[in-house]
C-alpha cells in the first residue's frame, strides 16, 4: 500500500530524531566526563557539552521555520549508543584502558550525528529551507571537529597510555 509521506514528512520525523539525541547526549556528556581520566578527553568532553546546548538552540530555530514545536522523538540507535557507553564506564571503571572506551563511545555518536546532520542539511536545502540549511551545517561543521579532536586524543595518548598499562 502506497503512502503519501513526502520529503518534508521525512526531514520534519528526522529532526524530531536528532533533536531526541541531542538531548541524550546532553545528559550523558556530564558523565562521560566525570568517568574520564584524561584531563584533555574531560575537557573534551564538556566543550562538546556547551556545543550540544548551541546544537539543540539551533534545532529550536529549525523547527521554527518549518512552524513547528521543537520535540523529539525516541532514536533508538542513540539509546543503543548511550547505552554501550554506559556499559564501558561499568565495565572498566578504575581501568587504564576506560578513556580509550569513553573515547571510542564518543565517536561512535559523533559518527551519528554526522551522518544525521548531514542528510539534514541536504534535504533542508532540498526543500528550500536555507535559514535551516545553514544551520544544520554550522551544527554538522561543529560535529566535525569535535571528531577530529578525540581522532587526535586517540591517536597522540589516550590510546598508548592504555596499551602501555
Amino acid at each position: 500500500m502506497a503512502s503519501d509521506k513526502n520529503l518534508r514528512e521525512l526531514f520534519h520525523d528526522t529532526l524530531k530524531d536528532i533533536y531526541f539525541a541531542e538531548k541524550k547526549i546532553l545528559s550523558a556528556l556530564p558523565k562521560m566526563a566525570k568517568a574520564a581520566h584524561s584531563e584533555d578527553l574531560k575537557a573534551a568532553f564538556q566543550k562538546h557539552e556547551r556545543e550540544t546546548q548551541g546544537h539543540v538552540e539551533r534545532l529550536d530555530k529549525v523547527f521554527a521555520e518549518l512552524e513547528e514545536k521543537p520535540r523529539g522523538k525516541t532514536c533508538e540507535a542513540i539509546m543503543g549508543i548511550i547505552e554501550e557507553g554506559q556499559d564501558v564506564m561499568k565495565e572498566y571503571k578504575g581501568a587504564p584502558a576506560l578513556d580509550a572506551g569513553l573515547l571510542a563511545a564518543a565517536q561512535a555518536v559523533e559518527h551519528y550525528e554526522i551522518s544525521r546532520y548531514g542528510t539534514l542539511r541536504t534535504w533542508a536545502q532540498e526543500l528550500g529551507f536555507d535559514q535551516a540549511a545553514k544551520l544544520l551545517d554550522a551544527t554538522l561543521a561543529e560535529e566535525r571537529k569535535t571528531d577530529e579532536t578525540l581522532t587526535e586524543l586517540a591517536e597522540t595518548h589516550v590510546n598508548e597510555h592504555a596499551e602501555a598499562a
